[in-house]
């Protein structure tokens, strides 16, 4: 059985990457929940899909550039803030699963900490974490900073590459578009190992029965209650 995964939160019912996006996945019995992190300028872990915060890419406004209480001014939607990693996994609370996916530059050190620091002092368990992202770079940092955290690899294309870096880092699991999905991607998935998580995203019935026909373990959608 597929593990239902709710894609930043429930995002087809509530603001994206927010606390109540957060609470209705939940709510909806997720075994896992997948957000974007983005490390801001006062050094916080910051969750946003986007490097921006006003819908354009003017370089006076990516998150980089914004200090938290700045970026805690903003509206998310609904009158929602901009929530820290912090606070996002305090409200989980180990009722479901997290998937960091590692959007912006330098999360990887952060990252790792604060998962050390949930295991060590808050009762989680590594098990609990999957750390994905398009940025290898950081992804190797990960496993160069703690081996024991889950590393999920990103792609949109699905080249070979992408399955030999896989491998070198000895990562968990393949992460794909749905578009990408086949069963021969993941029989071969399969035969070195790997699970295969799809995002980017199955909403439809339709899609997420093929998913679940491919053999998908992680299906990621917006509508987690679909899955």
């Amino acid at each position: 059985m597929a593990i239902k995964v709710g894609h930043r939160g429930a995002a087809g019912y509530e603001p994206e990457n927010t606390l109540p996006s957060f609470k209705k996945a939940l709510e909806l019995g997720v075994d896992m929940i997948e957000l974007d992190v983005h490390l801001c300028k006062s050094g916080e872990l910051v969750v946003r899909h986007e490097y921006f915060v006003d819908g354009t890419q003017n370089g006076r406004n990516f998150i980089s550039e914004k200090t938290l209480p700045e970026l805690k001014e903003l509206n998310m939607g609904q009158g929602e803030k901009i929530p820290t990693l912090n606070e996002v996994l305090d409200l989980i609370d180990r009722k479901a699963k997290v998937n960091v996916e590692l959007k912006g530059r330098n999360t990887a050190k952060l990252v790792s900490d604060l998962v050390e620091e949930y295991v060590k002092n808050k009762k989680w368990e590594y098990d609990d974490f999957l750390v994905s992202s398009f940025l290898y770079d950081e992804l190797k940092k990960i496993k160069e900073l703690n081996q024991k955290i889950k590393i999920g690899v990103l792609t949109i294309n699905a080249p070979e590459s992408f399955f030999r870096f896989a491998r070198e880092i000895h990562a968990y699991s393949l992460n794909v578009p749905m578009e990408k999905l086949t069963k021969k991607f993941v029989d071969k998935a399969r035969e070195e190992g790997f699970k295969v998580y799809v995002f980017w995203t199955p909403n439809t019935v339709e899609d997420i029965k093929k998913a679940k026909k491919m053999g998908a373990d992680y299906i990621c959608s917006n509508f987690p209650d679909k899955i």
